[in-house]
């Protein structure tokens, strides 16, 4: 590892996958990101979590197409009992 000369970096804040959570640091690392001193580490999907979500939205209907009405008899009785068990 070579060392920063720089005297505002320790080594602790650049470079690391995760956000730092002391609000001084996590500040200093957004003003770098942002005068282009260092790189955001955050991945694609936290950037756009709209995308992320449409996988959540399709996924019931898919699987309720897929069943057959005998599969999905047997899931409601389940839930049923489920329900009024207490």
């Amino acid at each position: 590892m070579t060392k920063n000369l720089n005297p505002w970096h320790d080594g602790c804040v650049i470079g690391k996958g995760k956000r730092p959570r002391d609000p001084v640091q996590l500040a200093k690392q957004v003003f770098d990101i942002a005068i282009g001193e260092a790189e955001d580490t955050v991945s694609e999907s936290k950037r756009h979590p709209s995308k992320r979500r449409a996988g959540g939205l399709k996924g019931g209907r898919a699987r309720a197409k897929r069943l057959t009405p005998e599969e999905r008899r047997q899931i409601a009785s389940t839930a049923a009992r489920a329900r009024w068990k207490k």
